[in-house]
């Protein structure tokens, strides 16, 4: 009995150690396949990278200069400069709130910077960097709509991005009030603002950073804000090599105070 305990021990540990190696092999061919996704980044000579092009002082394409800039594009500047060592090797790709999931899955562009709300079901997808802007959810009125609060939105449209959280925000506020709104979806910002100009839609409901972009004489925001949320910097869930590259980065614009420089230059709280 003893020689066959000694055997069966023998063979469970063979099998364990097989086990623990087999994981170990795993994770270090998951590590290296990470790290080979920022080297095939350094060998391009470029990173790719997800912006918006509607929303000025964040990602915006100037018409006189027909050049994308903003706040969110000196991020990804930065970032470009701690992986390539220089911040113009970088390529700028337009993105919406519905195209930029599709994108970065499908490899097209490395990261994706673009006021990109983190929530848990989206952790589930992406990975993300820490917050680098924390803003809420607005609204925007004609002044001579009589429009003066979220309440007085009953039975009303309200325009707003697709595969945006805007939606859920209102509607979650909505409910707590009793009233009902109903909801116009549109691919851009710019779509949403004509609706509002034209009378499609009586309110047209993003973040309030993105909404004071598009503040005109004949429109306001209302004091009402909703859902604070925080943007992050998303990139494939597997390129976590990328991922630490672009966390440290957030960190350090931060810690030297260069994130705060760059909120003040894009006229940002």
């Amino acid at each position: 009995m003893k020689k066959i305990s000694i055997i069966l021990m023998i063979i469970l540990s063979v099998i364990f150690a097989g086990l623990t190696g087999c994981s170990s092999e795993e994770k270090t061919s998951s590590e290296q396949n990470s790290s080979d996704e920022v080297q095939a980044i350094k060998d391009r000579g470029v990173l790719k990278v997800g912006v918006k092009v509607d929303v000025p002082n964040f990602g915006y394409k100037n018409p006189e200069t027909g050049e994308i800039e903003g706040f969110e594009v000196d991020i990804a500047k930065a970032i470009a400069k701690k992986i390539l060592g220089d911040e113009n090797k970088i390529e700028l790709q337009a993105v919406t709130a519905k195209t930029r999931g599709p994108l970065l899955d499908s490899g097209e562009v490395d990261m994706v910077v673009a006021t990109f709300t983190i929530t848990e079901e989206r952790k589930k997808s992406y990975n993300f960097s820490e917050s680098y802007y924390t803003d809420a959810v607005g609204l925007l009125v004609k002044k001579d709509s009589g429009i003066k609060s979220f309440k007085d939105l009953d039975g009303k449209t309200i325009g707003v991005a697709q595969s945006a959280t805007s939606k859920t925000a209102l509607q979650e506020e909505a409910d707590k009030l009793g009233i009902t709104v109903e909801f116009a979806e549109f691919a851009s910002y710019p779509e949403i603002n004509a609706a509002l100009t034209s009378g499609r839609v009586d309110c047209f409901s993003v973040d309030g950073s993105i909404l004071s972009g598009y503040v005109s004489d004949s429109t306001e925001i209302l004091p009402d804000k909703f859902a604070p949320q925080d943007y992050g910097i998303a990139s494939k869930k597997d390129n976590t090599a990328l991922a630490k590259i672009i966390d440290d980065t957030i960190k350090e614009l931060k810690s030297n105070g260069e994130l705060d420089k760059l909120k003040e230059k894009w006229g940002l709280q």
